[in-house]
């Protein structure tokens, strides 16, 4: 009697175990992989509304007003990457990028998959961290294939990425990929011109003046006044011994550039792109 009553008692409490872990393992946990709190979308969604929508987006975009209404949000929820990447694209945009990176990498450490190419696209085109840039966007690529960001593709940064690290051939490879494909899938007229001007410059500094001519005239079939093209183009030509040729295009260049037909990417009111030419000046 007394062993069947110990049995019995060892029954119960190895149920009571079992049922106390599945209810255990139904609990959802309150941390990500990264020891990040999973996040409440309804609350985030309210904290956005009141101190994004109706806070900073009523105040100026440089102001500090813009920057104390996020922060009022963030002291709620500093999980909201949209908030860090709202705090940091107006830094970037005033040229203070050490400060802009701390934030945008908030932003990517709390939503990685909306915000590294974001980062990627800032440190190539607004803060020249070429380096840095084609870590992220190679990053981007392994994770979620060849996608866009700001109307160009990740390999299109990468290209002009190396283009400033003086890596012309491999700046060539990709972009002539990228050309190609574009072509194919959409035709000739759909082909961005900017991807054909980089591939031409990244030509023209392996000295391969005439296939660059033949890139940059491309890009003038789809954007005739391009003043760097004409400019670029011209300077082939004077490399080739044509200097009658050169000096009207550069003439040409100049008159077009001083219109603004330059390039016309929207972040280009901010800054200026690799191999934009500064037509005030001239």
């Amino acid at each position: 009697m007394k062993n069947l009553l110990i049995l019995l008692l060892s029954l119960l409490i190895i149920s009571c175990g079992t049922e106390t872990q599945k209810e255990s393992a139904q609990i959802p946990t309150q941390v990500s992989s990264e020891n990040i709190p999973i996040p409440n979308k309804f609350n985030q969604d309210s904290i956005i509304k009141e101190h994004l929508k109706n806070g900073a987006w009523t105040k100026g975009l440089f102001s500090k007003e813009w920057q104390t209404e996020i922060d009022k949000g963030l002291a709620k929820d500093s999980t909201i990457a949209y908030l860090w990447q709202q705090k940091s694209m107006p830094l970037y945009k005033q040229g203070k990028y050490e400060l802009g990176k701390k934030y945008i990498d908030q932003a990517v450490k709390y939503n990685r998959t909306e915000w590294q190419e974001y980062r990627a696209f800032m440190s190539c085109i607004f803060a020249k961290r070429y380096e840095e840039a084609i870590a992220d966007f190679e990053d981007c690529i392994r994770r979620k294939g060849n996608s866009y960001v700001m109307d160009h593709s990740y390999n299109f940064y990468i290209a002009l990425s190396k283009i400033q690290l003086n890596q012309y051939e491999e700046a060539e490879v990709l972009l002539t990929k990228e050309v190609a494909q574009q072509a194919k899938a959409q035709g000739e007229d759909w082909v961005h011109y900017l991807d054909l001007f980089y591939l031409g410059i990244a030509k023209y500094e392996q000295g391969k003046y005439e296939a660059a001519i033949e890139t940059f005239d491309r890009a003038l079939n789809l954007y005739p006044e391009f003043s760097e093209v004409l400019y670029y183009k011209g300077n082939c030509l004077g490399r080739l011994g044509d200097k009658e040729a050169a000096a009207e295009l550069t003439a040409l260049a100049k008159e077009n550039g001083k219109k603004g037909n330059s390039i016309q990417e929207d972040n280009a009111i901010y800054e200026r792109y690799p191999y934009q030419m500064r037509w005030e000046l001239w």
